[in-house]
């Protein structure tokens, strides 16, 4: 059974530009699933959470997160609440969430990390 590396993301997002282009230089095979499009997927984010962590996968550099009001940050405090704001506003994700086809999930892309561990 031979599964297909999935990117989530957002397509006009410059670090999930940089990993599709990774990915399509290596003649790795995927598919993209857009978060503005196709939402987040609520049976992956606790997969992805436990995988990685919910405080690695809630981005709380970016302008969607700074954009959030105070009591709305000050209520990502676990897991569960994490999940909702995630769920809730997509953009609060660290991109690109990878799942590969080894089964592994990844977060963020770094072309250094990526070739030193994913090279075809």
């Amino acid at each position: 059974m031979s599964k297909i590396t999935t990117v989530y993301g957002i397509p006009n997002c410059d670090t999930v530009k940089k990993a599709r282009s990774w990915l399509s230089e290596q003649g790795i095979t995927y598919q993209f699933h857009d978060f503005k499009k196709q939402g987040v997927p609520a049976e992956r984010l606790p997969q992805w959470m436990q995988a990685v962590g919910w405080e690695k996968l809630l981005n709380r550099q970016g302008t969607t997160w700074r954009k959030l009001d105070d009591a709305t940050k000050a209520a990502a405090v676990d897991a569960a609440s994490a999940a909702a704001v995630m769920q809730e506003h997509a953009s609060t994700i660290k991109r690109p969430v990878v799942e590969w086809a080894d089964g592994t999930i990844t977060v963020g892309f770094k072309a250094d990390d990526w070739n030193a561990t994913r090279s075809a």
